[in-house]
Order: C-alpha cells, then structure tokens, then sequence
C-alpha cells in the first residue's frame, strides 16, 4: 500500500483530522495496558496511517454488508512531547521527552459518522448502504465499550473536503509544524500545540465572536469545539492533519486568516474581517467543490 491513496489519486475524499494527544494517566488502568501494548505493534506513523486505510477499504469490500469496525482491534498514535513527569532519559541522561497517546476509536467514531448520514439529506440512500441490522449489531459493540470505558472522550474528530474554519482557530503561525514529504509531493502536513494553548484561543474567539457576530455560524462549532478541548487531560497535545489537502494548499495561512478576521470583526473592522474571509475562501471553496465534482 503506497502513499498514493493518500493523495486523491484513487478517487479518495481528501480527509484531515483533529486529534488529541493525553497522556497515559488520563486513560483508565485496563485502557492503558491496551494502549501500550498497542502502541508498542504500531511501527511508525506512515504504518499506522496505512494500516487504518487498509482496514477501511477492506470493511466496504467485504461479505455479509457490514461496513463496520468490529473493535478486535484498535489502532494506536502516538507522540513524544520533552518534559513531563513520566519523562524518559537518553543515552546522555537528557530529557527525551514522554509518550502522549491517541485511541483511532473506531467504533465508536463509525457509530458517530452512521448517525450523521441517517440524520443528513442523503438519510434514504444511507438505509440501502447501511441495513438497519447491522446498524443494530453495531450498537451492541458501542454498548460493550461504554459500559467500561469512558467513551465521550472521543479523541478524533474528521472533515472530508475541506478543514473546518473553526479548527485553525486553535492554532497559531508559531506552532510546531511537520511537513510529510514524498516524490516532489506533499503527504500531509501537522500542526501541533498544547491543549493549554488551543483552549485559550477557542475561548477567545468564543468570546469576541459572541460579542461582534452572535449570529455566525463559527460561533456554534467554536462553542462546541472548546467544550470538547475541556474534556482531556491539561498536559494534552492537540494535532491538525491536514492529509492529502496539503498538496493543494501548503503553505497555508489560514489560522492567521482566522485570527485576524475574528479580530477584525471585534474591532469593528468589517473590511479587514471580509478581507481574511476572501483569502480563506479563495483557499478553501475550491476545495470543497471538489466534492461535487464528477
């Protein structure tokens, strides 16, 4: 499996991800044995991004029409972040920092995402693909993984077409950024920071955007993205990844875009918000109307 599906050339939606990283002490005792032991198969990052693939694609091709993950298994991230009370030492006796772990979830998150189709406008296309049977059997996993974890600490959030305006308020110009190159051509793209950080500036934008622009949109994803961030643990890492997208638009400026325009709009400044929002959808529209695309 190469990192071509990764760049839309097997007709792939482009899909990028927000993910949290926490440390293993936020995870329950059996989780955490779990997570380790996982973690400890799961190779390297390019690895683990192709095995969930792998796993997808052969969901939706096999028997019996059951597109589900089946929770045998569960994909493991993880990141090394210095400092920390479980840091480890290098050879020299430095800080080589501490493992922060992210859970793929899947089963739950397919759960989430079935949901959303029944809910959405293609909701009677979506009892052909998905028989209320094996929405059924499905609900029975997510039932089994409730009753011993804590399962509202869901740790990945997903967007195809397009990164939502919201997310890159979470994020700054100075953050920590690794650019996953191969063959002239951009992978993907991550940008980290801590949750401390994220939290901080989704509640900013949250209270400048309630005050200047009660009625937009971003307001409400804002507003639930920062009560999703005070879910995990404080010493958390918080991860963009762009996916296949970056190719089409890296370098990208839209978290400054973002947080200029929330305040410009606090200042009541309407040319420069309009002018931050003409740069992001000169970047993004095109992007999302790639869905529609035949």
């Amino acid at each position: 499996m190469t990192g071509n599906l990764y760049r839309g050339q097997a007709g792939l939606p482009f899909s990028s991800s927000l993910r949290i990283y926490e440390p293993l002490e936020a995870f329950p005792p059996e989780q955490q044995r779990q997570l380790v032991a996982e973690g400890g198969k799961a190779g390297s990052r390019a690895a683990v991004e192709n095995a969930e693939l792998q796993a997808s694609l052969g969901r939706i091709t096999r028997s019996g029409g059951d597109p589900f993950p089946t929770g045998r298994t569960d994909l493991v991230r993880m990141t090394r972040v210095p400092g920390g009370r479980h840091a480890a030492k290098d050879k020299d006796g430095d800080d080589a920092g501490h493992l922060l772990y992210c859970p793929s979830q899947l089963v739950i998150r397919a759960g989430l995402a079935a949901n959303a189709l029944m809910d959405g406008v293609h909701s009677p296309l979506a009892d052909l693909l998905i028989p209320v049977s094996q929405r059924d059997k499905h609900q029975a996993r997510i039932d089994r993984i409730n009753a011993r974890e804590d399962a509202k600490r869901v740790h990945t959030r997903a967007s195809t077409w397009g990164i939502p305006f919201s997310w890159f308020s979470l994020f700054a110009e100075s953050d920590r950024k690794d650019v996953v190159e191969a063959e002239g051509r951009i992978l993907t793209v991550r940008v980290w920071t801590p949750l401390t950080e994220a939290l901080e500036r989704a509640r900013f934008a949250v209270a400048h955007l309630a005050l200047a622009a009660p009625d937009l949109d971003m307001l409400d994803d804002l507003t639930q993205l920062t009560e999703w961030l005070e879910l995990f643990h404080a010493a958390s890492m918080v991860e963009l990844d762009y996916g296949a997208v970056a190719d089409k638009v890296y370098p990208d400026e839209s978290p400054m875009d973002v947080r200029l325009g929330i305040e410009c709009l606090a200042e009541g400044d309407m040319t420069g918000a309009a002018a931050a929002y003409r740069r992001l959808a000169s970047r993004w529209i095109p992007i999302r109307q790639l869905a529609r695309a035949s």
